[in-house]
C-alpha cells in the first residue's frame, strides 16, 4: 500500500459553509466513463450549486453562460443526464439524483 503524506501541509482543503459531494463510486462504478465530456462538465455544476436536497434553480442562459455550451449542447448534456437517471427536471429546477444502481452505458 502507498504511504500517503501531506505535501503542502499549510492547504489541506476543509469544508467551509456549503460544499459539494460526489460519492467515490461515481468514478469506481463506472458513472463518471459513461458520460459524455458535456454531461460531465453539466453535472459537476449541478453538483456544486445544488442545496443539501440536490436541488438548485439555475437558468439555462446562466448554465449555457459559465459552462460555454451552446443551446444544442445543453439540451443535450441534460436530457442525458435525465436519460441516465442522474438528475431530475421538472422546467424549472434541477435536482441531482442519488446514484443508481449501475451506470447507464448504453446511452
Amino acid at each position: 500500500m502507498i504511504k500517503k503524506t501531506v505535501i503542502c501541509c499549510d492547504r489541506i482543503r476543509t469544508p467551509a459553509g456549503s460544499f459539494g459531494f460526489i460519492e467515490h463510486r461515481f468514478l469506481r462504478e463506472g458513472f463518471l466513463e459513461s458520460l459524455t465530456h458535456q454531461e460531465l462538465i453539466f453535472y459537476l455544476f449541478l453538483v456544486l450549486v445544488a442545496d443539501r436536497c440536490g436541488l438548485s434553480y439555475y437558468s439555462y442562459e446562466k448554465i449555457c453562460h459559465i459552462l460555454k455550451l451552446d443551446l444544442k449542447d445543453y439540451v443535450r448534456a441534460r436530457d442525458g443526464l435525465i436519460a441516465k437517471d442522474l438528475i431530475a427536471f421538472d422546467g424549472r429546477q434541477f435536482q441531482v439524483l442519488s446514484l443508481p444502481r449501475k451506470p447507464d452505458v448504453t446511452k
